[in-house]
């Protein structure tokens, strides 16, 4: 078992050189936190893995596959491979726990 306090790995996150920050990593399965402060401008491209967000705290817009949302804390979203996507718009700062699987996909 692992337990992870959201609070240490966000500051994990927001201290390091990239905006996330992978806490659990196997051969099927990787989670990790996402933190973009308000203003930014989030830089991701497509991933050769599905991928579920869930938005922990913040508020921005998100578009995937030509469709844009609102998100707010509690928001899911799910990102099919290859399938490019980015938040946007972001007004409060974002804390998004993301899981990407399988997390050996070759790039698409």
């Amino acid at each position: 078992m692992q337990h992870h306090p959201i609070a240490e790995l966000v500051a994990r996150a927001a201290a390091g050189p990239d905006p996330w920050h992978e806490f659990v990593v196997g051969p099927r399965l990787a989670v990790g936190v996402y933190v973009l402060p308000a203003g930014s401008v989030d830089r991701q491209e497509p991933h050769a893995e599905d991928e579920v967000y869930v938005v922990i705290s913040g508020r921005s817009r998100f578009t995937a596959g030509g469709v844009t949302v609102d998100v707010a804390p509690g928001d899911t979203i799910h990102v099919p491979a290859g399938m490019p996507h980015r938040y946007h718009d972001i007004t409060e700062d974002l804390h998004i726990v993301y899981t990407l699987t399988p997390a050996d996909a070759p790039a698409p």
